[in-house]
C-alpha cells in the first residue's frame, strides 16, 4: 500500500464514470468536428441580442468579482415568479444545484429516488457524495412512474426525490394538477427536487403554482435551453427560504460569473427573443414528427427542445447513430432501458432541419429501418 495520501473511502468505492461524453471529446476521438451538432439539447438560436450587449459591456469590469449575491438577478426572477428574494438560489447550472442540494440534505448511506434512464447527473452526485440512488422504471409508454416514485420513496425513506417534468431524456410532461397530487403524496421527510430546466417550451398547464412555504418541494430552472447561455453555465433554484440559508452554508459564493450573471438578466427582459426560440422549437418539433412518421420511426411527443425517434431495438438505434456520426451528425442514444431504442434529437435551426432530415432519410433507407 502507498504510503502517500488516501482517497477517502467514498471516492475508492466509485467506479470511474462521467454523466456524458462531450462532443468535443468525440469530434478530438474522430479527428473532425461535426456537421450537426444536435445531441445535447443546446440551443441552435444563439442568444438574445441584449444578452450579447449586456455580456459584452459585463467584459469591462471582468477584473472585479462578481456580486456573491447575485443581487440584480435575483431581483428580477422574484418578480417573474412572485416570490422574494430570499427564495431564489443561483448557482452555475442544474448540474451545480442538484450537487449542492445532495451535499445539504443527504448523509453518506442515505436514499434517493428516480427513474431508470432519466438525467443522470443527478444520481452521479448521490453516488459521490455517499448516497445510495433507488431506480423506478418508466411507464410502459415512457413516463415517470409518478404513484412508484411516491411508493419507493416511503419504502425506502428516502432524502431526496427527483422528477424532471417535462422529462429529460423522454420529452414526456405531466400537467399541474398530476404533479400537485404526487406532490401530496410524497413523504413529509422526502424533498422533491422538481427539474423544470425545459419548462418554457411546455404547456402553460405543466407548471405547479410555486409555494415556496412547502419545505419538501425546490424548483430548478435553467438558462441553458430557451435562452441559449449552456455554456455560460447559470441556472437557479426557487424554494423556502430556510432552505436557501442551508445552502448559504456551503455554497461556492463566488461560483457564478459575472458575464453570466449580465448574459442572464438581460436574457429575462428580452421577451421576444424567448417567444421567437419557443415557435421555432414548436416548428421543428412538428418537423420532426412529421420526418419521424415518414420514415416509419415514431417519435415521443416532446414537450422540450428535442425529440426521440423511436427505432423500436436497441442494436438498430446504436446503428442509427454511428451512421449518422460517420455522416458528421451529432446525436444522443441513451445506454440503458428504456430509452436505448431512441435516439434523441435537439431541434436544430431549419437549415440544421433540413439536413438532418436528408441524412436520416439516407441512413434509416440504408438500414432498411423504414416500416409500413
Amino acid at each position: 500500500m502507498s504510503n502517500g495520501p488516501q482517497y477517502s473511502t467514498i471516492i475508492r468505492s466509485l467506479e470511474p464514470s462521467v454523466p456524458f461524453v462531450s462532443p468535443f471529446t468525440i469530434e478530438r476521438d474522430m479527428g473532425r468536428p461535426f456537421r450537426l451538432r444536435l445531441g445535447a439539447n443546446e440551443s441552435s438560436f444563439g442568444i438574445s441580442p441584449k444578452a450579447f450587449k449586456a455580456m459584452n459591456e459585463a467584459l469591462e469590469t471582468l477584473y472585479w468579482y462578481c456580486d456573491p449575491e447575485a443581487y440584480d438577478l435575483r431581483q428580477a426572477l422574484a418578480k417573474r415568479h412572485g416570490v422574494t428574494v430570499k427564495e431564489i438560489l443561483i448557482g452555475s447550472g442544474i448540474d451545480d444545484l442538484l450537487g449542492l442540494t445532495v451535499r445539504t440534505f443527504m448523509d453518506p448511506g442515505d436514499v434517493a429516488v428516480t427513474s431508470m434512464g432519466t438525467y443522470p447527473t443527478f444520481a452521479y452526485h448521490v453516488k459521490g457524495y455517499g448516497g445510495k440512488i433507488h431506480f423506478v422504471p418508466y411507464t410502459e409508454d415512457f413516463r415517470n412512474d409518478l404513484g412508484a416514485l411516491v411508493d419507493a420513496a416511503k419504502r425506502t425513506n428516502a432524502k431526496l426525490l427527483y422528477l424532471a417534468n417535462p422529462d429529460n431524456p423522454s420529452g414526456t410532461h405531466y400537467s399541474k394538477p398530476q404533479v400537485e397530487s404526487f406532490l401530496n403524496n410524497v413523504p413529509d421527510c422526502c424533498l422533491v427536487i422538481l427539474d423544470e430546466a425545459y419548462i418554457e417550451f411546455a404547456p402553460r398547464d405543466v407548471g405547479t403554482p410555486i409555494q415556496t412555504h412547502d419545505r419538501r418541494v425546490i424548483r430548478m430552472r435553467t438558462f441553458s435551453k430557451v435562452y441559449g447561455l449552456a455554456g455560460a453555465r447559470i441556472g437557479y433554484a426557487i424554494t423556502n427560504s430556510e432552505t436557501v440559508d442551508a445552502f448559504d452554508k456551503v455554497r461556492l459564493h463566488y461560483g457564478v460569473n459575472s458575464v453570466a450573471l449580465a448574459g442572464a438578466l438581460a436574457s429575462l427582459n428580452d421577451p421576444t427573443f424567448e417567444r421567437t426560440v419557443i415557435q421555432e422549437v414548436q416548428r421543428g418539433r412538428h418537423e420532426y414528427e412529421t420526418l419521424g412518421n415518414k420514415l416509419g420511426l415514431p417519435v415521443l411527443p416532446s414537450y422540450t427542445n428535442f425529440v426521440c425517434f423511436n427505432l423500436q431495438d436497441m442494436a438498430v438505434a446504436k446503428r442509427v447513430a454511428l451512421e449518422l456520426k460517420k455522416r458528421g451528425v451529432f446525436v444522443r442514444q441513451a445506454n440503458g432501458q428504456p430509452f436505448d431504442r431512441f435516439i434523441r434529437v435537439t431541434v436544430g435551426s431549419p437549415t440544421e432541419r433540413t439536413i438532418f432530415s436528408e441524412i436520416l432519410s439516407e441512413v434509416a433507407t440504408l438500414l432498411e429501418v423504414i416500416h409500413g
